[in-house]
């Protein structure tokens, strides 16, 4: 049988075994590797109807390839985890691969891309409950806030108290914000520093208690003031990289400030312009 194969098979005769294999798991010790780093793998792209990666629109929506580059970069030394919606994470689980890995499960994935109310961005995928009986580690929202949006108060509110559920069970919200806007009828995100300084202090005072909320960022221009907003945890996202030398060489310089992690990649480390999955996740580790 070939991976897609075993999967239904499993989800056919045996639907138990995803929590009997969340279960017996072995939890990873901390969410860092040997560097002292978090390197994460995401992959909640498809849950969003995001499944581009450059000109291919549909580069993530063949399963079983996306799940064999999965594999492939969380065996490779120095990743520490995924971060990924409940389909993508149970077939992990069936596939056994997540042993000592940290596992963030995505919970609001509603936002759809480029639809007419991609910023009511409402929690329909994990929620903390079902992160902690699993025995992950922590849950991440994309949190867009648009300010001519009447949604926005509601996904606020919304992520606030996914941090507040999440807290409570002392597991890691991973709160990624941006400050986004319509423009010629779609959703663009503002990646200037001054709007990323906005969003950072906006997403930290969400909830009850910052005790275990990690930021998760893009790398903009001018990170040494755009990182000093918060004492919060964060770790920088890949997003679409159309020059990897220039992507690597600026995770590099902002991955030296107190602040930062680690790395939290997709489909720049899944899908790289080359092809090699192996090579691009190691070195993305390297940068660490």
């Amino acid at each position: 049988m070939n991976t897609v194969e075993r999967i239904v098979a499993k989800r056919v005769r045996d639907p138990e075994a995803i929590a009997e294999a969340a279960a017996a798991r072995v939890r990873a010790k901390s969410p860092f590797n040997d560097k002292g780093a978090a390197m994460i793998i995401a992959a909640d792209h498809p849950a969003r109807g995001a499944n581009a990666v450059g000109a291919d629109p549909l580069a993530m929506a063949d399963r079983g390839e996306l799940l064999e580059r999965l594999c492939l970069a969380l065996e490779r030394p120095g990743v520490t985890g995924v971060l990924a919606t409940p389909d993508v994470i149970d077939d992990l689980l069936l596939l056994g691969v997540l042993d000592g890995k940290t596992v963030l499960g995505s919970m609001n994935r509603t936002g759809l891309a480029g639809s007419s109310f991609e910023i009511d961005d409402r929690f329909a995928c994990y929620d903390a409950e079902t992160i902690a009986r699993m025995r992950f580690d922590g849950g991440k929202m994309l949190t867009r806030i648009c300010l001519s949006d009447p949604a926005t108060p509601s996904v606020l509110e919304n992520t606030a108290k996914a941090v507040n559920e999440l807290a409570e069970r002392k597991l890691i919200a991973m709160v990624e914000p941006f400050l986004a806007d319509w423009t010629d009828g779609k959703i663009t995100n503002d990646l200037s520093p001054d709007a990323v300084i906005r969003s950072i202090t906006i997403a930290a005072g969400l909830g009850r208690s910052s005790a275990y909320t990690w930021l998760k960022l893009p790398v903009v221009a001018d990170m040494e003031r755009v990182l000093a907003a918060s004492t919060l945890p964060a770790v920088l996202l890949g997003g679409e990289v159309t020059d990897p030398d220039a992507a690597f060489a600026s995770w590099q310089d902002a991955l030296a400030l107190p602040t930062v992690q680690g790395l939290v990649v997709g489909r720049s480390l899944l899908y790289p312009h080359d092809g090699d999955v192996a090579k691009a996740v190691d070195t993305a580790v390297g940068l660490l």
